[in-house]
């Protein structure tokens, strides 16, 4: 999931970039309304969390202006305690509200509340559970379990293992899983991936017996059963 920060004050900006990108999320910042704006225009993100004061132009008018031709969900942030503040934020398009000073936990719930809400459903084939073997992965719940064991992850572990089970049997390199759970189409220049890989392994392969995440010399990583 992709997040846009539009926020003037660097420290809490900072601040929100650190804890969201710890939650799982890729996160990018803006910190006046005009930068903010382009990149909601020409970016593709799941949700807007938007300051209501900005330099440049308002919270008002980005959201007004990204309204004219996109729909990406949008929280607002603002320091305006005002009944009528917060209504005209709503009737103009934004999602939800926030008042600053906020609680990071309430932050981040509000942001999963809206994605669940404007997130499309599946299609009635796509499944919602993956399982291989005995490795069971719940995607709607967010909750993996092997033997009937839960397994602990974090929220890169599980995107790095939610993208193994639904390309299972295929070889993935580097790269491609660089792409698709940190967002990135270049070169990390650090063994990121490799470390990624051998704690989800740790936790998913070393405790049972049978091997299911597998290293191909040279090409990259796959998650299969192999006889023995």
């Amino acid at each position: 999931m992709k997040l846009l920060i539009v926020e003037d004050e660097v420290k809490l900006a900072e601040y929100l970039h650190k804890g969201l990108s710890e939650e799982g999320y890729v996160v990018e910042v803006a910190h006046n309304g005009v930068d903010g704006l382009h990149l909601a225009m020409e970016g593709t993100y799941d949700l807007i969390v938007l300051d209501g004061m900005l330099p440049g132009i308002d919270g008002m008018g980005v959201l007004t202006a990204l309204r004219q031709s996109r729909q990406t969900p949008v929280l607002m942030l603002t320091a305006r305690m005002r009944v009528e503040d917060r209504v005209r934020g709503l009737k103009a398009g934004a999602d939800d509200y926030l008042v600053k000073p906020f609680a990071f936990t309430e932050l981040v719930a509000r942001i999963e509340v809206l994605l669940k809400r404007t997130r499309p459903l599946p299609a009635s084939h796509e499944a919602l559970t993956l399982t291989i073997v005995d490795l069971h992965l719940d995607l709607a719940r967010r909750r993996a379990e092997r033997a009937g064991k839960r397994l602990d992850l974090t929220a890169k572990e599980f995107q790095l293992l939610s993208l193994l089970m639904r390309r299972q049997g295929e070889v993935l390199s580097r790269t491609e899983i660089a792409e698709q759970v940190w967002d990135v189409t270049f070169d990390l220049g650090t063994n990121v991936i490799d470390v990624a890989i051998r704690r989800l392994r740790a936790k998913m392969d070393v405790p049972f017996e049978q091997p299911l995440l597998h290293t191909v010399r040279g090409m990259g990583y796959v998650l299969e059963v192999r006889a023995e």
